[in-house]
C-alpha cells in the first residue's frame, strides 16, 4: 500500500553547490514562514561551527507541504570527510535531489554520493543550480553529470532522469534552462511525480529503522528513522534489537512521538509506514537499531558505512601548562566524551591504547577530526593530538594505502607549480583541461595530502579550489618528502618579549606575540631551514641607554608573525611534536619537552 500524501528525498551535493541555500526558498514557498517573517541565511546550518565555516557538517530534518503532500527533506553535508553522515540517512529516503553547480559540474563528492544513492536504487532527480552565475554551463554541465551517471552503471530508468535548472539564491526553478524561472513550483512538481510514495503493508506489526541519533537532557537518547512496516502509537510498547545480532532488548513504553514539521519537531500520537519521525523512551539508543514489536523482533539491515581511513591519538594534556584553562582534563572525561562522540558519528572508531592516558581515534579525514577537535575544546576540554596518520591495509598479502581523488581548480598560470608539487607526493595527474583556469585531476595518497592545502593556497595565491574524496586502497606507493622546515622551540619558561621576538623572527616565522606565555619545549615559529633551533623568546633588554626602556622596546618592530589556527598546526607538525588543545588556546610542542633529551633520543635514532 502506498501513502500518497507522504514523499522522502534527501538533497545530495560537492561542498559548497548550495544545498542548504534550496532548502532555505523550499521551506519558505512551502508555506514554512510568513511571507514578512525574517529568517536568517541557511537556517538549516544551527550548529555554531557550521555557521562560521559556512559548510554543512549534521544531517538535519525538515518538511515542507505542497498540493496537499507532506515532502520530508533531508539536508546533508556536501565535504567528503561526513560522507558517513549522507551513507546512514539515503536509508530514510526514497530519492534524492542531486545538486550540481552550473559552472564547476560533477565534483569527487557528488561521484561518491551518487555512487551511494544509485547502490540503493534511490530514484534521482538532476538540479543544476546556481544558474544565475554569470560564467554558468549549463548545457555542458548536464552532458558531465549523465557521463557519471554512465560511469557509475545507471540504469536506463536512472539515465532518463529528469532535469531542473534552478537558482536556490533567487529561489526559482524551470526545466528549460533558456527560459527563466519564477518560483520553485518546477522542482517540487519533479518531487511529486517522480519521486515514488513511501509503500509498505500499514497494519503489519511495527519496524522502525534508527538512522540518526539526538540528545535532550529532559529525555535521553531520541532516535530519528523511517517506519518501514505498520504503524506506530505515542505510548505504545516496544522493543530494541540489532541486525546480524541475536540480541533484542526488555519492552519498554515510548516516552514521546515526534514529526517534523518546517524546522520543529511537533508530538504527534501516531505516525503510518513511510512516516520520518523521533522516538525516545530507550536508554539505549544506537544507529543502525531496529525499534520492531514486541511480537515480532525481526530487524532490517543498516547501511554498510565505509572504513575510517586517518587517525589520530588523543590524549591528556601533561604540559606545564596543564589544567589551568580547561574544565574536563582527566583521562576518564576524555574517554567518556569520545564514546559518547562514536554514539552518534558512525564514521568514527575509538580505541584503547597501551596506556590509560591516551585513545586512538580514526576517522574520514583531518576536517572530520579537526571538526570533532574544535567541539570539544569549546565544550571545556582540555588535551592534546598527535600528527594524522592514515590508516594501512592488508589486500591479499599486500600492505595498502588509501587513495584520494583529488580535484585543482586553479588559474593556469599556476597549474605547473601545482603538478610538481603533487608528483613529488606521488600523486598521479589523471586529466586536465581548460583554458583560463584548469581543472586537474590527481590520484594521490592520503598521506600526501598531508600538510599541502596551505601550501596549494599559496602557491596559487588564494585562487585556487582543492577537493578529495577517498578513491580506493592501492599498494604502498613509497616515502614521501616530509616538511622541509624545522620548529623554533622555546629554551625557557616565561613571558614571551618584544626584545627576544625581534632577534628571533630573523630565523623564520613566529607563531606568537609579545605577551605570550611560553614553556620549555613549547614551538613557537617556523625555521625557515631543516633542523629545529632553540630560542629564548623571553629575554629582556636590562641595560639601555635610552632613558625610557619600555618605548625603546615598543619601537621595535615584529613583522614576521602568523597565529596558527587548529587546522594548520596540526599540518604543521611532526612526527615527535603535539599540539595542545584548550578552550582557550592552541599551542604546538615538542613530545620531549627537555633539550638534552631530544638531543640524546636524535643522536641514538642516527645510530641505532
Amino acid at each position: 500500500m502506498r501513502n500518497e500524501k507522504l514523499r522522502n528525498v534527501a538533497i545530495i551535493a560537492h561542498v559548497d553547490h548550495g544545498k542548504t541555500t534550496l532548502v532555505d526558498e523550499m521551506l519558505k514557498q512551502g508555506g514554512v514562514f510568513r511571507k514578512n517573517q525574517q529568517v536568517a541565511e541557511r537556517v538549516m546550518d544551527s550548529n555554531d561551527l557550521e555557521r562560521e565555516r559556512g559548510i554543512t557538517i549534521l544531517s538535519k530534518n525538515t518538511a515542507v507541504h505542497y498540493e496537499g503532500v507532506r515532502i520530508n527533506i533531508v539536508d546533508t553535508p556536501g565535504h567528503a570527510d561526513f560522507s558517513g553522515e549522507v551513507e546512514r540517512v539515503l536509508k530514510m529516503v526514497s530519492g534524492v535531489l542531486l545538486l550540481v553547480d552550473s559552472f564547476e559540474g560533477p565534483m569527487p563528492q557528488t561521484r561518491f554520493v551518487l555512487k551511494k544513492a544509485l547502490e540503493l536504487n534511490l530514484k534521482v532527480i538532476i538540479v543544476v543550480n546556481k544558474t544565475d552565475r554569470p560564467d554558468a554551463r549549463c548545457a555542458e554541465v548536464v552532458d558531465e553529470t549523465l557521463e557519471l551517471l554512465l560511469e557509475l552503471d545507471a540504469s536506463d530508468e536512472q539515465l532518463d532522469s529528469p532535469i531542473v535548472f534552478a537558482s536556490g539564491r533567487d529561489g526559482t526553478a524551470t526545466t528549460d534552462w533558456k527560459v527563466p524561472g519564477k518560483d520553485l513550483r518546477p522542482l517540487f512538481d519533479a518531487i511529486l511525480s517522480h519521486i515514488p510514495a513511501p509503500e509498505g503493508d500499514p497494519d503489519a506489526p511495527l519496524q522502525l529503522l534508527i538512522s540518526t541519533i539526538d540528545y535532550n537532557d529532559y529525555v535521553g537518547r531520541i532516535g530519528i528513522g523511517r517506519i518501514e512496516r505498520g504503524g506506530i502509537q505515542a505510548g505504545q510498547m516496544a522493543i530494541r534489537c540489532a541486525y546480524g545480532s541475536s540480541f533484542t532488548s526488555p519492552a519498554a513504553r515510548l516516552g514521546g512521538l515526534y514529526e517534523f514539521d518546517g524546522l520543529k519537531r511537533v508530538p504527534c500520537e501516531s505516525a503510518r509506514v513511510g512516516d520520518i519521525v523521533a522516538v525516545s523512551g530507550f536508554d539505549e539508543l544506537f544507529i543502525g537499531d531496529t525499534i520492531c514489536d514486541p511480537a515480532m523482533a525481526e530487524p532490517l539491515p543498516f547501511v554498510k558505512i565505509d572504513e575510517p581511513t586517518v587517525s589520530m591519538t588523543f590524549c591528556v594534556n601533561d604540559s606545564p601548562f596543564a589544567g589551568t584553562e580547561g574544565q574536563f582534563v582527566t583521562s576518564r572525561h576524555l574517554r567518556a566524551r569520545l564514546m559518547k562522540e562514536m554514539q552518534t558519528d558512525v564514521s568514527l572508531r575509538v580505541e584503547d591504547t597501551e596506556t590509560t592516558d591516551a585513545f586512538r581515534v580514526s576517522g574520514r579525514g583531518e576536517l572530520h577530526l579537526s571538526i570533532l577537535i574544535e567541539t570539544m575544546r569549546r565544550q571545556g576540554y582540555e588535551f592534546q593530538v598527535t600528527k594524522p596518520v592514515v590508516l594501512y591495509k592488508e589486500i591479499d598479502g599486500v600492505q595498502c594505502e588509501p587513495i584520494e581523488r583529488v580535484v585543482c581548480d586553479v588559474p593556469t598560470e599556476y597549474s605547473g607549480v601545482v603538478i610538481e608539487k603533487l608528483g613529488r607526493r606521488r600523486g598521479t595527474l589523471a586529466s586536465m583541461h581548460g583554458q583560463d583556469r584548469m581543472r586537474l585531476e590527481f590520484l594521490i595518497p592520503s598521506r600526501g595530502l598531508f600538510g599541502y592545502r596551505s601550501d596549494f593556497l599559496t602557491d596559487t595565491h588564494g585562487e585556487g579550489v582543492m577537493s578529495a574524496v577517498f578513491e580506493c586502497y592501492e599498494p604502498v606507493k613509497g616515502d614521501i618528502p616530509t616538511r622541509l622546515c624545522g620548529s623554533l622551540v622555546a629554551f625557557e619558561t616565561g613571558e614571551a618579549t618584544s626584545y627576544a621576538l625581534f632577534s628571533a623572527q630573523e630565523r623564520g616565522e613566529l607563531f606568537i606575540e609579545p605577551g605570550a606565555k611560553v614553556y620549555s619545549g613549547m614551538i613557537v615559529g617556523r625555521n625557515s631551514r631543516p633542523g629545529d633551533i632553540d630560542v629564548n623568546v623571553c629575554k629582556k633588554k636590562h641595560m639601555t641607554n635610552s632613558r625610557n626602556s619600555a618605548a625603546a622596546e615598543e619601537a621595535l618592530k615584529i613583522t614576521n608573525v602568523h597565529i596558527p589556527t587548529m587546522e594548520e598546526a596540526l599540518e604543521f607538525i611532526d612526527d615527535d611534536e603535539l599540539v595542545e588543545i584548550t578552550p582557550k588556546s592552541i599551542r604546538m610542542r615538542k613530545r620531549v619537552l627537555n633539550a638534552e633529551m631530544r638531543k640524546k633520543l636524535e643522536s641514538r635514532k642516527k645510530q641505532g
